[in-house]
C-alpha cells in the first residue's frame, strides 16, 4: 500500500510540473507538450496534479473540452477508488 501512495504522489507531482512546463513553453512560443501526453499522465493517476496545475498556472482553462476530459478522468478514477475500497474493506 505504501508504494501506491508513493506512486500517486510521484505521478501527480510529475504531471503538475509538466503542465507548468507546457505553460512556460506556450508563453515563449516554443515546442509544446502534446495534449495526448497530458491526458495520458492524467489517466495513469496524475489527474489531481493536472487540475491543480491548471488552476495554479491558468493553463488550458479556456479549453472547455480539455477541462471536461480531465474532470471525466478524475471522476472515473474516484469511482474506481471507491469501488476498490468497497471491495477491500467494507464487503469483507
Amino acid at each position: 500500500m505504501e508504494y501506491v501512495l508513493y506512486y500517486g504522489l510521484g505521478i501527480n507531482l510529475f504531471t503538475y510540473v509538466l503542465f507548468g512546463l507546457d505553460k512556460v513553453k506556450a508563453r515563449n512560443k516554443k515546442w509544446r507538450i502534446p495534449e495526448n501526453t497530458l491526458f495520458f499522465l492524467s489517466f495513469i493517476g496524475g489527474s489531481i496534479g493536472a487540475l491543480l496545475a491548471m488552476k495554479k498556472f491558468r493553463h488550458k482553462t479556456q479549453k472547455s473540452e480539455f477541462k471536461n476530459v480531465i474532470y471525466l478522468i478524475l471522476t472515473i478514477q474516484l469511482a474506481l477508488l471507491i469501488f476498490i475500497l468497497w471491495q477491500l474493506y467494507i464487503k469483507t
